[in-house]
This record gives C-alpha cells, structure tokens and sequence, in this order.
C-alpha cells in the first residue's frame, strides 16, 4: 500500500511535544514510518517534499527528513497532469503547496495522504481521488 507524507507530518516528531494531540500524531508519525521502513507500507517521494524540506532552517530535521527519501518507492518528478491538478485543487480551496503535494500523492498512485494539516484535513471530503487522513487516523483505520 502506497502512503505520502506530507511536510508537517515529517516534520511533527520535531513539534513541541506539550500538547497531548502532537503527542499522538507523533506516535502514529513513528509506527508509520517504522512500517515503512519495514517494507509494509510503501512511501511515495515527491518533488514538493524536496523543495519544502530545503527551506527548513533546522539542519537535523531538513537532514533527517531527508533521509527518508531511501525508502521511497516512487520519487514524483513535476509533470503538466500534475500541475493541471494541482489547479483544480487550487480551485476547491487548497493552498497551492498542498494542492501540489496531494497531486503528486495521486500522481504517485496512493491510496492516503497522510497529514497534520487541519486546512487540509478540513477539505478531505472534496478531494476524490485520494484518501487523506491525519496519523493517527491512519494507525486505526489500517490497525497498525
């Protein structure tokens, strides 16, 4: 099963561990990435992963996060059916980095779109082509 992770997930074991609801999603963040890394979930990379990690001034997350790119199966390069989708997301109320993100999650062929994102979150009933859910959401729909 093929799952994207978005930029705030990645980054959310870094988060500020206080709030019970980081505290969660990171968990679920872990026990994800642990399936990933052996091998029962497959992580779909992207191009939009690279550029956002790039601007992230906090050497070890950008160094670690990148560090998961090994383990993609797929690595989503920019292409117009990507753009073109990314536009009609636009369209539906996303912001542009995430539309792009969720595209190249579709293009990649996943079945989830795992974020933290609540503007995302909140508009996971009008995108149809992807399933997008939070970590811990995840963790108990999949009964990992």
């Amino acid at each position: 099963m093929r799952v994207y992770l978005d930029n705030c997930c990645l980054n959310r074991p870094f988060d500020d561990q206080r709030q019970m609801r980081v505290q969660l999603e990171t968990e679920a963040t872990l026990c994800i990435e642990d399936h990933i890394r052996r091998g029962l979930l497959e992580l779909v990379w992207s191009y939009m992963l690279d550029f956002e990690n790039a601007a992230n001034p906090f050497d070890e997350r950008r160094m670690t996060i990148n560090g998961w790119r090994q383990y993609a199966t797929i690595d989503v390069e920019e292409t117009t059916l990507i753009l073109r989708h990314a536009n009609k997301l636009v369209g539906m109320g996303l912001k542009a980095k995430d539309a792009l993100h969720i595209a190249c999650a579709i293009a990649g062929e996943c079945l989830y779109f795992v974020t933290t994102d609540d503007d995302i979150l909140k508009r996971q009933q009008s995108v149809l082509d992807i399933s997008i859910i939070d970590p811990t959401a995840f963790i108990r729909e999949r009964n990992l």
